[in-house]
């Protein structure tokens, strides 16, 4: 056996430990994906609100998922990432019950938004609970030397879930109704919880747990780069149907999908990068990434074009959170560490939930467009960031040196 063999061998038998676990973050972000594309436009064009109240609508789960981020992450540090987990399901799946109560009473349109709302409340205390449980899990699984190696597995998931649930969502309502998106998402949840069950849990971590307060702020210029970046993904995922309708071009949610794709290859290409380079010096490329597809986007004269802006803002946001991340978890003790992913990952709930309604006022004064020259701003604004925390880095380790 050659030399190089045993660490491929190794590497496969670490991926075989992490996707068993990361499969819930899978089924998760598909409930989450199917009703995605198909939301802002239900209630604009079916209910009759405005395009900021669609967005709100949207974004609502974000802030959910903001508020709920400290109980996962201690959930995940003193009940255990398979219990966490579990739970999570179960709200995703109760979720997907008020989803369907939403679209059977569309003609009651107030009653209809609020049951929707409500939904997506749900849903996003359950995609805290199952992301920061799932992570957890699967770093008990291959232990902490493979944070990044978790954390990418996780966001592969993630975006591939939303790459198949956003045209699958939208095909689903086309041709089944608006009341099969709250089926299959209760459905989904089911095959989770069940699928759950017979996996061996993980030891806790026992020790010195650090205040959330004190760990929010260690993570805190952390956070704010994922922030930043985040309002490319959260413009494409909550306006870019809105967006291809007002250009009047078809097949918007493919726009989702590549973005989708290409983060994933970007993940499964370049993960190693983070252990090689460094956690800010991948940031730095991955934002300047960004930006330039997010210009693009902005700039689109045809579809393609925009197909294009969508593929290169989705290769450059997916090694975002892991580069970031990596650096963010390693400034806290083991036993914090759910603490520290969930208050992390607050940053991104915070900056999806504001993304929403922001990028809607923005678009009823200046048009759809504009949505992506405001987070192409914002992802340059993370350039700046992660070079001001590199040099930091870089000097805080001279002077450990002397």
């Amino acid at each position: 056996m050659s030399a190089d063999s045993a660490p491929q061998r190794s590497a496969t038998s670490m991926t075989l430990q992490i996707i068993p676990v990361v499969f819930f973050t899978f089924l998760c972000y598909l409930t989450i994906g199917i009703p995605l594309a198909v939301l802002p436009g239900y209630v604009h064009n079916d209910l009759g609100f405005s395009t900021i109240v669609a967005g709100g609508a949207i974004s609502v789960q974000y802030i959910a998922t903001l508020c709920s981020r400290a109980l996962a992450g201690r959930s995940a540090d003193t009940l255990g990432p398979k219990k966490t987990v579990t739970i999570g399901l179960i709200l995703c799946g109760a979720s997907g019950v008020l989803l369907l109560l939403a679209t059977l009473v569309a003609h009651w349109q107030a009653l209809s938004l609020a049951l929707l709302v409500t939904s997506r409340l749900l849903l996003g205390c359950g995609e805290s609970l199952v992301g920061t449980g799932a992570i957890l899990w699967g770093i008990g699984r291959v232990g902490t030397a493979n944070n990044a190696r978790v954390i990418s597995w996780n966001g592969i998931a993630t975006y591939g879930a939303l790459a198949l649930g956003a045209p699958l969502g939208v095909e689903m309502a086309h041709y089944l109704g608006f009341w099969s998106l709250g089926i299959s998402v209760m459905a989904l949840a089911a095959l989770g919880f069940w699928l759950a069950r017979p996996l061996a849990p993980v030891p806790i971590v026992h020790g010195e747990r650090m205040p959330y307060r004190s760990v929010l702020t260690r993570v805190l210029p952390h956070g704010l780069g994922l922030a930043l970046g985040s309002a490319g993904f959260g413009s494409i995922a909550t306006f870019i149907t809105l967006f291809y309708a007002a250009h009047q071009w078809p097949n918007a949610a493919f726009a989702l999908t590549l973005f989708g794709l290409m983060f994933i290859g970007a993940r499964l290409l370049f993960s190693n990068t983070i252990k090689a380079f460094g956690g800010f010096r991948v940031a730095i490329a991955s934002f300047s990434c960004e930006c330039a597809g997010l210009v693009l986007l902005w700039l689109a004269p045809t579809p393609t074009v925009a197909l294009m802006g969508a593929a290169l803002t989705g290769f450059g946001f997916a090694l975002v959170f892991p580069a970031l991340g990596v650096e963010a978890v390693s400034l806290v003790p083991a036993a914090s560490r759910g603490a520290a992913l969930s208050a992390y990952s607050v940053f991104l709930d915070l900056s999806l939930g504001i993304t929403g309604p922001l990028a809607g006022y923005v678009a009823n004064l200046f048009g759809y467009g504009s949505v992506y020259m405001f987070a192409a701003i914002a992802a340059a604004a993370g350039v700046a960031l992660s070079v001001s925390l590199h040099r930091k880095s870089v000097h805080g380790a001279a002077s450990q040196a002397e």
